[in-house]
């Protein structure tokens, strides 16, 4: 199979970046009419080149200070960087810009062109070298090939080719499992077959007739057609360039920015938390709520910087990645007038440049975006880079300023090592809410499969309870022994303040606890105690195994007149409220007592009387009887074979026997069984 590589050009107007493209492979990259006219390329453009089992992607990038925004459009999902750097001129302003980028954008490899080499003698030749050198000594370009060519005469392409070959051999595969994101970066319609955008397909595989979503904008269409590097295709895979042809939507509802992906993975977001690198070039701290130009992949979208307090935020100490040239920290005056150097700022007062630190960005459009993306922020006026960073939470909750946990959970989250790993603490964070698959999927990337994987894992090593499979419910397994020691101690409050109470309707304890939850987690929760001994459900009442109404004393003389009162009243029965008016108790004295002797299967409640149920049992024996007479009775044998009823009785009474299988209605009568 082909390895598809990605290679983007960066470096400073006029340095040869387009020349250079066209002398590798054939194709002038600068595609509009005003970039002919002007001789600058002004938006990115596209070439490839085979070679063997090789297929490069070349986007080139305009270097012009005024196009960064469209060079950042073109800079991500960039395996390699070729550096240009012309040797008649060296480094310049926007070599460095655009060397920043890269290394925010944490580009792992690359090489270094020095172009126009058939323009210099030997001597500036080997300077250009050296100060190129120095320029990206300790970068990720530290060790990288430094190849002087000349797009004109031919020279040293040989062996840049060479250089980008080996390089790409020890480029890691591309995820071909994951979920499919292609950010838009052109987008244009031809007639005949409708709309069509462009892009680098930076994760997962596209294939013809996949149902797609575009986001942030949300509009759903399938892929008509596939192309990468100008060839028809029924898959396209990770890396490769890709022209997609979508159905029945317009250019504006894919307009440069959006991000293609399967329906219903990814959801749009207006926060991100992330960890934020400030440049030590740039003009100022970054201070709370700061307004910047965050760039993502292929969108430009306005963010105020929240920051964190309380946190220490440090200078780049000596490890910081050359390239960048810092500027000497300036002394200043202390409170006891001596010269100091200062080393870092209060979250109030911003983040020293220099400095990293964690930070939510909240933004005025929205994206889509998932952990792990990089990205750029460039101040609003004068527009210039200033830092960038990484995407630890694409779904964050909003965190006040002294919010002190977020902190953790971001570092928890960007020491994670693995997918599973990032999931877990998702899961975590979401604590009693809980999370279901689409969550995760929009949380994490991860893909069905590779869900259903990590739900295995982490209930075996017990880090989770899976309250339902499908649709599949997962809870960490803190939050959920939290839950089960709720409800104990909510029975247990209960059975303290009211021994004589047999204890919590099962809906009061839903709506204390679990009212904002899904009702899985609350079934799953009480069947859990049920099922371990710790818990007793009783018809709608709950109550902890351990609890045993404590009557006594007056107590059990109050219940056995109650009992009594009852049995006394035979099928002329009364309602609670007229017997304990009788007993001249108060009613909700007598309820305790009522529902203990429900729970004891003393009495039954039959439509709004009480009967005692050995009265019950007896009415069953005298039906059953009765059959022996005639199997079948109407209402007024009933009321014969039951002293004469009034019918506010008989009828309950009727009903219940029914209900019961002691007889059955049959028209006007009850046919007995």
């Amino acid at each position: 199979m082909m390895k598809n590589i990605i290679v983007g050009t960066a470096g400073h107007i006029d340095h040869g970046k387009t020349a250079l493209v066209k002398a590798l492979t054939g194709v002038d990259a600068d595609r509009l009419k005003e970039e002919k006219q002007r001789g600058i390329t002004i938006d990115i453009g596209f070439a490839d080149l085979t070679i063997g089992e090789l297929q490069f992607g070349f986007v080139d990038v305009p270097g012009h200070e005024r196009f960064v925004k469209n060079m950042l459009a073109g800079a991500h999902g960039l395996d390699l960087v070729m550096l240009i750097v012309a040797a008649d001129e060296s480094i310049m302003p926007q070599t460095r810009e655009h060397f920043d980028i890269c290394r925010l954008l944490q580009v792992q490899s690359g090489l270094v062109a020095l172009t126009k080499a058939d323009l210099v003698d030997e001597e500036l030749l080997e300077l250009a070298r050296a100060e190129v050198e120095d320029f990206v000594q300790g970068s990720f370009l530290a060790d990288a090939p430094i190849i002087a060519v000349s797009s004109r005469t031919g020279a040293g392409l040989d062996e840049l080719k060479t250089a980008l070959v080996k390089l790409a051999a020890d480029l890691q595969p591309k995820n071909l499992t994951a979920t499919p994101r292609l950010p838009v970066d052109r987008s244009f319609s031809i007639k005949g077959f409708g709309t069509v955008v462009t892009g680098t397909l930076i994760a997962g595989e596209l294939k013809n007739g996949d149902e797609i979503e575009v986001l942030p904008e949300g509009a759903r269409t399938r892929v008509r057609n596939l192309q990468t590097h100008g060839r028809n295709t029924e898959v396209a895979h990770a890396g490769q360039r890709t022209a997609v042809n979508l159905q029945g939507i317009s250019k504006e509802q894919a307009e440069r920015g959006s991000v293609l992906t399967l329906v219903g993975r990814l959801q749009t977001t207006s926060m991100l938390d992330v960890r934020l690198d400030l440049l030590a070039g740039a003009p100022r701290p970054l201070t709370h709520r700061a307004r910047v130009r965050l760039h993502h992949q292929t969108r430009e979208v306005m963010a105020r910087v929240s920051l964190m307090a309380d946190s220490e935020l440090r200078r780049a100490d000596s490890q910081e990645q050359p390239g960048i040239h810092r500027p000497t920290p300036q002394p200043y005056k202390n409170h006891e007038g001596q010269a100091t150097i200062r080393h870092s700022l209060s979250a109030i007062e911003g983040i020293a440049p220099g400095a990293s630190d964690y930070v939510q960005l909240r933004l005025e459009e929205p994206i889509a975006a998932l952990p792990g993306d990089r990205f750029i922020i460039r101040s609003y006026s004068p527009q210039i880079t200033i830092g960038g960073g990484v995407i630890l939470d694409a779904l964050p909750h909003k965190h006040r300023l002294r919010e002190a946990t977020a902190r953790d959970w971001l570092a928890r989250l960007e020491k994670a090592d693995s997918l599973r790993e990032r999931v877990a603490i998702f899961i975590e964070m979401a604590g009693e809410q809980a999370m279901n698959a689409n969550t995760i999927a929009a949380r994490s990337g991860a893909t069905d499969s590779q869900i259903d994987e990590i739900a295995a894992a982490l209930k075996s090593e017990k880090r989770v309870v899976e309250i339902s499979k499908a649709p599949l419910l997962l809870i960490a397994t803190q939050a959920y022994h939290h839950l089960l020691s709720q409800v104990q101690a909510l029975l247990a409050a209960h059975h303290k303040r009211e021994p004589l109470s047999l204890g919590v309707g099962r809906e009061e304890v839903r709506e204390r606890l679990f009212g904002a939850l899904q009702a899985e987690i609350f079934r799953s929760v009480i069947t859990r105690l049920a099922d371990e001994k710790k818990l007793i459900a009783e018809r709608d009442m709950l109550r902890l195994t351990s609890h045993t109404p404590a009557v006594s004393g007056a107590d059990a003389d109050t219940k056995q007149a109650l009992e009594a009162a009852f049995k006394a009243a035979g099928l002329q029965a009364g309602t609670l409220e007229e017997i304990a008016a009788g007993l001249k108790l108060p009613v909700t004295l007598a309820r305790k007592f009522y529902n203990l002797l429900l729970a004891e299967r003393r009495i039954t409640r039959i439509g709004d009387f009480v009967f005692h149920q050995q009265v019950i049992e007896e009415l069953k024996q005298r039906v059953r009887s009765q059959k022996t007479v005639n199997p079948k009775m109407d209402v007024a044998v009933f009321k014969d074979l039951t002293g004469g009823l009034s019918r506010k009785h008989a009828i309950p009474l009727l009903e219940f026997l029914d209900r019961e299988r002691i007889t059955r209605r049959v028209g006007n009568e009850r046919e007995i069984l």
